[in-house]
């Protein structure tokens, strides 16, 4: 089993993404989620800093028709991230501002260096925040701190995010890429189908109790009759650890 490295990659643009760059991560992902020795994803960013948002040039000539189909096709990614069958670690050095700040939040958990800058940024361009950043921000913080955030813009410094619920994990500078393979690793070691199950009610929102709980139910069944659950009662048994294979 193996962790997958996914690194945005411009870095003269502080990895400012473009549609063909979303594009071409979209196309890692998908492989990754069809190749079975995958079991997790780490998204990092290259040049020393994790993403800067969307490039400016593709906003500069939007229409209303385009903004409204491209955020449509930029959508694809973010529910991948947050709602695909195979765990996703956030690496953040640098910046993770605006729709950077929304890539890192769709993935299941973050590692943030000490010195990491989260901003939504939104606000000085005139806009709200997009990339499900609504929805993932109020789930972390709380919905008060993700006002200030959305709102008046106030920045949250990486020494500060593990204490507020931004990010999971904190690292030294220049070492969250390393610690969240660690993390990956892991995660890569956890029970696949009971990942995806989980991740999958995970992105459905605040449900309420009773769907959550017929949800539950149908799931729990399903992985009642896999090789994993023997397997972890019998590791449980033996005092070992369990070794899963998703089946």
């Amino acid at each position: 089993m193996t962790v997958s490295v996914l690194t945005l990659d411009r870095p003269a643009k502080r990895n400012a993404f473009t549609l063909e760059s979303m594009a071409a991560l979209q196309e890692s992902l998908e492989e990754g989620l069809a190749d079975p020795q995958v079991r997790a994803f780490v998204l990092t960013g290259s040049g020393g800093t994790f993403c800067a948002g969307v490039d400016l040039a593709v906003l500069q000539d939007a229409t209303v028709t385009s903004t409204h189909d491209n955020l449509n096709a930029l959508h694809r990614t973010v529910r991948t991230l947050a709602a695909g069958r195979k765990p996703v670690v956030a690496a953040v050095e640098g910046h993770a501002v605006g729709a950077g700040l929304s890539l890192a939040l769709a993935c299941d958990l973050v590692v943030a260096a000490e010195d990491a800058t989260f901003r939504c940024a939104f606000p000085r361009l005139g806009l709200m925040a997009d990339l499900g950043l609504l929805w993932s921000l109020p789930r972390r913080v709380g919905d008060g701190r993700a006002r200030r955030m959305l709102l008046l813009d106030e920045p949250v410094r990486g020494d500060e995010a593990v204490a507020i619920g931004l990010a999971d994990h904190r690292a030294a500078p220049g070492e969250a890429l390393r610690t969240a393979m660690d993390v990956a690793r892991r995660l890569a070691g956890q029970p696949p189908l009971a990942m995806a199950f989980t991740k999958a009610m995970l992105a459905g929102g605040h449900q309420g109790l009773d769907a959550v709980l017929r949800q539950e139910a149908s799931d729990q069944a399903l992985l009642h009759g896999t090789a994993d659950f023997r397997e972890g009662v019998q590791a449980f048994t033996e005092r070992r650890d369990p070794s899963f294979d998703g089946h």
